[in-house]
């Protein structure tokens, strides 16, 4: 059996696997456990009620963190001709248009978001093996497919996330930095939780979300109190 590092037996000391906290709670416990030297990402993990393989239960949608990511996002916009100004004129880190499919067919993906306009879309389609592993695929439904470049690349870079379920019925999503203040973290938290709330599918039935745990990347997870997050 392996031997329990210090930093392991510290965090044990203040933490239960079995209680569901308040949130408040769980969020203050993380910010005082040990952290590595980089700032982790506070993250949520989603269990949902559902049935994933069934196309009419999918939970999937976008949402902007009233505090943001706390992360520098690298935004790839792909268009043709003139409408790649407002793109570059609202942050994007990379504009173009066949220049830039060629060069990601070739294996580039130094970047964290990819929005498309729609006549783009015919080219953007042969990325699906590159892009749609890796969640990066542009969709409508996400607001990545849009003629409003300029404002879908200030929402990117503002703070707007994405969430889906995977195959096991579970969602996990970022919702900030440990650096954040606490308030900050927490009222991600509650804005993530109440968008997931509105996403569940007309035919879901039974309890929707069946447990959420909160962790940072490299601590533990934290269970929370699912009646005081007002969840169904």
């Amino acid at each position: 059996m392996a031997k329990l590092t210090k930093k392991r037996k510290e965090i044990q000391k203040m933490t239960d696997i079995e209680k569901a906290y308040l949130l408040q709670e769980a969020v203050s416990i993380l910010k005082k456990i040990p952290h590595t030297k980089f700032d982790e990402t506070v993250e949520l993990a989603f269990n949902l009620g559902i049935d994933p393989k069934q196309s009419d239960q999918m939970v999937r949608g976008t949402l902007m963190l009233p505090n943001g990511t706390g992360r520098k996002v690298r935004v790839l916009v792909l268009c043709k001709g003139e409408a790649g100004n407002a793109a570059k004129e609202a942050g994007a880190e990379y504009v173009g248009g066949d220049d830039l499919v060629a060069k990601i067919s070739s294996g580039w993906m130094d970047f964290d978001i990819v929005i498309s306009s729609p006549d783009m879309m015919k080219d953007v389609g042969k990325l699906g093996k590159v892009l749609g592993p890796r969640g990066l695929m542009p969709n409508p439904k996400t607001g990545t497919v849009t003629n409003d470049l300029g404002r879908a690349v200030k929402e990117a870079k503002a703070g707007k996330v994405e969430f889906k379920l995977d195959k096991q019925g579970n969602i996990n999503i970022g919702v900030g930095k440990i650096s954040f203040e606490e308030k900050a973290i927490c009222e991600n938290i509650n804005t993530v939780v109440s968008a997931i709330n509105k996403a569940r599918p007309q035919t879901a039935k039974g309890r929707f979300i069946k447990n959420i745990s909160v962790s940072t990347t490299m601590g533990p997870g934290l269970k929370l109190d699912l009646a005081k997050l007002g969840t169904t």
